[in-house]
């Protein structure tokens, strides 16, 4: 933990971001290792770059369904690489995005927040019919009192603030009353520019990064964060 957080008096709400935070994209590999002919690094070059354009069409006011995005990123490697895509292989990039299962951590500890107290909520740059799909498939669903999508309204990928505002104006609350947890720091920032707290979760092959906000807590996995929240806000009844 490396910025200070002040005395609570009430338990923040909680919105999680969704793809790798709660679910596990190591279970598309299989997708690009047969795409990409064997490139150990092809999935996570593609989401990387997945990434990096729906910033750059965010800040270029342009905007386009992250799957959409998904779909033409894949393209655009494959391009570079002399390799063919096909329908069918965009279909199955769009099916296993869909149906990435939970981190084994994540139920367990999604269970014990709500048991805490904490009122739990998600945003995602996904479509909310996928977001949905995703926690139904997962059997997580039912944690989450609310679900968000930069689809509905704002049509801004995070980490854009008004991806953050979006959910305070929908909740009635102020930054200060929220807290985001996510596996990326990109998010982690998004959401401490907009005045949230945030808790990173230091998911296989991502890590803090020593320049601009740094996160109010750090774990290893869901259930190290849970716990320490939990810890912070023993005190708090509401």
């Amino acid at each position: 933990m490396t910025e200070t957080v002040t005395t609570p008096s009430t338990k923040p709400l909680i919105v999680f971001d969704v793809n790798e935070t709660l679910l596990d994209l190591e279970t598309m590999k299989p997708t690009f290792a047969r795409i990409f002919r064997d490139d150990p690094a092809a999935m996570r070059l593609w989401f990387a770059n997945l990434i990096l354009y729906s910033e750059a069409l965010t800040l270029s006011n342009t905007y386009v369904p992250f799957t959409d995005i998904g779909g033409a990123v894949m393209q655009m490697l494959a391009d570079a690489r002399g390799i063919a895509i096909s329908a069918a292989d965009k279909q199955e990039l769009t099916r296993t995005f869909a149906a990435m299962p939970p981190h084994p951590d994540v139920p367990g500890a999604l269970q014990k927040l709500r048991e805490a107290g904490f009122r739990l909520f998600t945003l995602t740059d996904n479509l909310l019919e996928v977001q949905g799909h995703q926690l139904e498939a997962g059997g997580i669903i039912h944690n989450f009192e609310r679900r968000f999508s930069v689809d509905q309204a704002v049509k801004r990928h995070k980490p854009a603030p008004e991806a953050y505002a979006y959910v305070e104006q929908q909740l009635g609350t102020k930054p200060s009353d929220m807290l985001l947890i996510a596996a990326h720091i990109w998010d982690t920032m998004g959401a401490q520019g907009a005045g949230w707290s945030a808790a990173f979760i230091a998911r296989r092959d991502n890590a803090t990064l020593a320049v601009g906000h740094q996160p109010n807590f750090v774990g290893k996995d869901l259930a190290d964060v849970a716990d320490q929240l939990i810890a912070r806000y023993s005190a708090v009844t509401a």
